[in-house]
């Protein structure tokens, strides 16, 4: 079996934040199984926010493993269009089929040129397609940023496209997003896989300090309710610091630091930017809890890397892990209110209750979340929608590995 994995960007465009590593772990889990050998290959472009990587162009090479083939794109972020990448892999495909091989269409992300025009020409050539929208299906995606094009789009053209692919979800919370606004062929969930810390790790002792030290690591954006947590900072009346890990955009960032002074709160943040992995790992292990009071992820990576060095997490109830911490008793679940969020931070004061996620966090989400057990799994798919012409049942998985 060959698998062509199309995305708009890849390694090492890290600015895009966790679907550059999930897709990227997912790969190389993929390419490392000599137990179940398959060909798989990337197409993807030079993206990387304003810029453009600089990688070689047009031939592929070997990224941690993984063949990746970079085109240059003609248009920048959220378009992406990139006439290079879509004439190969029209070549690719049109001597798959005169071959009679068998070949499965993987595509990351939506809303973009290079997936909605890369599944136009899979379907052109009768080739299946699996498609993870990354959280890019969801009424709140398609009614922000750009929603007027991507209505347009979906109305025109995506939703025939989508009805003819077998969906990858990474949550049940994704799985049901998606059914509220598309048809499909199938529908799977299996989680993403991400890079844990080593499991050499040691987890640092927990704060026996009076001050709540909270970390909040992420790209910087709308969706993520940094505007409600700082609401809610502001009413609590004990000691606490948040340090905020990521990069946005300029004028957001601005907005929110002004936030921050009109709530007389600025004195108590950090702003720390963009850091690296090893470094990610050791600033999570140096603080209480982790918090994430997003209006929508469909996964977040952050909430299994936090926990991975055993430092908790407070997240939304609109975090597709949402369903894990609770289950797993790992962290703290807020509603989108300000009252609630403020009731979880009291909460998240409980010195006892994080010490036992410290020491036991880091081991339940390795054996969870492995990455080869994973890997399998998304192979698995592959050979059912490779089955599957027609199935609108769907099939559908946990977060249990097989």
């Amino acid at each position: 079996m060959k698998v062509i994995h199309v995305t708009a960007s890849y390694k090492p465009a890290y600015i895009y934040g966790g679907p550059i590593q999930s897709v990227g772990k997912l790969c190389e889990a993929l390419a490392a199984d000599h137990k179940h050998p398959i060909h798989l290959e990337v197409f993807t472009t030079t993206a990387n926010g304003a810029a453009e990587l600089a990688v070689e162009t047009q031939q592929p090479q070997v990224v941690d493993g993984v063949q990746v083939t970079y085109f240059k794109r003609w248009t920048k972020d959220h378009s992406h269009f990139s006439p290079g990448l879509l004439l190969r892999l029209r070549k690719v495909l049109k001597q798959a089929q005169q071959n009679d091989e068998q070949l499965i269409i993987h595509i990351h992300a939506w809303w973009n040129l290079v997936s909605v025009l890369g599944c136009l020409i899979a379907k052109w050539y009768n080739f299946q397609v699996v498609l993870s929208p990354r959280g890019m299906l969801t009424r709140y995606s398609q009614h922000n940023r750009h929603s007027f094009a991507k209505r347009f789009i979906h109305s025109i053209m995506g939703r025939h496209l989508l009805s003819y692919c077998h969906i990858h979800a990474t949550s049940l919370q994704e799985k049901a997003d998606i059914l509220q606004i598309i048809r499909h062929k199938s529908i799977t969930v299996i989680p993403n896989l991400i890079n844990l810390a080593p499991a050499t790790h040691q987890p640092q002792p927990i704060s026996t300090g009076s001050t709540l030290n909270l970390i909040f690591l992420s790209r910087i954006e709308e969706k993520k309710g940094l505007d409600l947590l700082f609401d809610a900072l502001a009413r609590l009346n004990f000691s606490w610091h948040l340090t905020i890990v990521g990069s946005g955009s300029a004028n957001y960032v601005k907005n929110l630091k002004d936030r921050a002074n009109d709530l007389k709160i600025d004195d108590q943040i950090k702003w720390y930017g963009q850091v690296s992995d090893q470094d990610k790992f050791e600033l999570m292990s140096a603080h209480d809890v982790l918090v994430l009071t997003s209006y929508n992820e469909n996964f977040a990576n952050v909430v299994l890397e936090s926990l991975s060095v055993g430092t908790a997490v407070l997240i939304s109830d609109q975090v597709g892990l949402a369903d894990y911490v609770e289950d797993k008793d790992l962290g703290w679940i807020c509603r989108l209110t300000v009252n609630d969020i403020v009731n979880k931070l009291i909460s998240s004061n409980d010195q006892n209750k994080r010490e036992r996620i410290r020491l036991t966090a880091p081991d339940l989400v390795r054996q969870d979340f492995n990455a080869a057990l994973l890997a399998r799994r998304y192979l698995e798919m592959y050979k059912e929608a490779m089955r599957c012409e027609v199935d609108q049942t769907g099939i559908v998985g946990d977060y249990n590995n097989e």
